[in-house]
């Protein structure tokens, strides 16, 4: 969104430059906001592997997906490309994220292969910065339930009641290079309040596009407060213990959502004829979540072991 004075008359949600419409009440904007407003169409690279959005970057001569290597293939959008507004630091170098690599996969338990911390061959390590929105918004929430608080001689008992919630710095991803797994890891190694820090570790980092239509990603967000807004009246406000039937109808006023991309690490590494992916935090290098192979070996072991002692007990309990 550009220009923070941009907002609705009715709901006091922030409207992007060339709205003709409050996207969460419907209000008409004034037509000295609505005129001449354009967006920007930029070529992108779109990856044939995962999907994500990527920009070529001539000096590091990037023709490959920083999340999974595949080949990038360049695609021309019909409506105006979202950018960034702005961006969370690197806190954690180069040096440090192989450092918290090697340390990972040393740590990673007996059901792995005994050689892989020294078998193992890093091929890449990318830093990257993905994409998601931050918002805060004023949720007003009328709902309607059966539970079992004041049931009496029925099981149920009808309920309804209204909430007021206050939502500051939600993250949505929007990333489509990196899983929900992923994702889910990194988010609390976050700084949010580290927006505003001028100076970065790292300035080359591959940045990834805010591809999604502009109707879609204002949908995802309302979708997210509505299931913040669930969430909390199941865990606070709702009576009783066993909860049916839950109805609820959402208001949403001041509505302020932020484009924002978040550092991390993507590190490629080879055991013997396999690549795996590990993702690491840019601002916390203890926050990692990869893939590794397990010993075949090993489990089979234990397996076996397992078998043995089980055989055996039964064979005494046969003999006592």
């Amino acid at each position: 969104m550009s220009g923070a004075d941009l907002r609705c008359d009715r709901c006091e949600s922030v409207i992007s430059d060339d709205d003709l419409r409050c996207p969460i009440c419907n209000l008409t904007t004034p037509v000295s906001r609505s005129a001449d407003r354009t967006g920007a169409v930029v070529d992108i690279l779109r990856c044939s592997g995962c999907g994500a959005a990527m920009t070529y970057q001539v000096a590091k001569r990037a023709a490959a997906c920083a999340f999974c290597g595949s080949v990038l293939e360049v695609e021309l959008p019909a409506d105006p490309m979202e950018e960034a507004e702005g961006r969370l630091p690197f806190t954690v170098d180069s040096a440090t994220a192989r450092q918290a690599f090697a340390t990972w996969l040393g740590s990673l338990g007996w059901f792995r292969p005994g050689d892989l911390r020294s078998s193992a061959r890093l091929q890449t390590i990318q830093p990257l910065r993905w994409v998601g929105w931050v918002f805060d918004a004023h949720a007003e929430v009328s709902w309607a339930a059966d539970t079992d608080a004041d049931a009496r001689r029925s099981e149920w008992a009808p309920h309804s009641g209204r909430n007021e919630f206050v939502y500051d710095d939600v993250v949505i991803p929007a990333t489509r290079g990196l899983t929900r797994e992923e994702v889910a890891q990194l988010l609390p190694s976050y700084d949010l309040a580290s927006i505003a820090e001028t100076t970065d570790l790292v300035a080359d980092a591959t940045i990834e596009q805010f591809d999604i239509p502009r109707s879609t990603a204002r949908a995802r967000v309302v979708e997210a407060v509505n299931r913040l807004a669930r969430r909390r009246l199941e865990e606070r406000h709702l009576p009783g213990r066993r909860v049916r039937n839950l109805r609820m109808s959402t208001i949403l006023r001041g509505l302020e959502a932020r484009r924002v991309t978040f550092p991390a690490w993507v590190l490629a590494y080879r055991y013997k004829d396999r690549l795996f992916r590990t993702v690491l935090s840019g601002q916390d290098e203890g926050c990692l979540k990869g893939e590794a192979p397990y010993s075949i070996p090993r489990i089979a072991a234990v397996i076996a072991g397992g078998v043995t002692v089980i055989a055996l007990l039964i064979l005494l309990g046969i003999l006592l």
